[in-house]
């Protein structure tokens, strides 16, 4: 089992079983990203494997990040799949495996990185690890919510039998409901984060223990 909550301090979040896949939706501006980020660092720190995907990062700029977030990430941990649309490469920068996609809406490519990535932290002895997709917002600015949905549920799949977990993140704000509907049913579980009353950020946890947690300042 895999626990977050010394990320996000849920009960709910104790227990994550390997192979799930959890969705973090929110307005633009809450933290999404960085509390993905922060849950696979967290991980990292204990010698989990993890993967990046970015919609709009470099690769260089996610690695020297991470680094800084896990300070003893040692070479081979952390594989980071480039999405913005600078060519197709695979390589390295600083000890991680880079993997470059043409553009957002190259999702056979998007998984073949991804799954260059975890046979590589397979390899390298990583049977447990993390990855984090940032953000869905934007590979549904260039294709359908079906297709998404697709993507989402094949990766699901291949996280399952990695014995990983994934966290993906989502602008709730950017879509129509029937579209935030149609994605999260591609999911296990979902953390929801918005502003607080009086400042601040606030979540909750649906769909891994059954009823949805109170909302709780993060």
């Amino acid at each position: 089992m895999y626990d977050l909550s010394s990320v996000v301090e849920f009960d709910a979040l104790r227990e994550v079983r390997p192979g799930s896949s959890i969705l973090i939706s929110g307005p633009a501006m809450t933290g999404k990203e960085r509390l993905a980020y922060d849950i696979l660092a967290d991980g990292a720190r204990n010698g989990d494997g993890a993967v990046v995907v970015t919609t709009s990062d470099k690769a260089a700029d996610v690695v020297t990040d991470f680094r800084d977030l896990v300070p003893e990430l040692t070479d081979s941990q952390l594989g980071v799949i480039d999405c913005r649309g600078e060519g197709s490469s695979s390589g390295s920068f600083e000890g991680a495996y880079v993997h470059q996609v043409s553009s957002p809406s190259d999702l056979t490519g998007i998984g073949i990185g991804i799954t260059k990535a975890l046979e590589g932290l397979h390899n390298s002895g990583r049977e447990r690890g993390r990855l984090a997709l940032v953000s869905l917002s934007t590979m549904l600015t260039y294709t359908d919510k079906k297709t998404v949905f697709k993507f989402c549920h094949v990766l699901s799949s291949r996280l399952d039998a990695a014995d990983y977990i994934g966290v993906f993140t989502i602008d709730s704000g950017a879509h129509d409901e029937q579209t935030i509907q149609v994605i999260k049913q591609a999911f296990d579980g979902l953390i929801e984060v918005r502003d607080a009353d009086g400042g601040g950020r606030e979540s909750r946890v649906l769909g891994l223990s059954g009823e949805p947690t109170d909302w709780k300042r993060l």
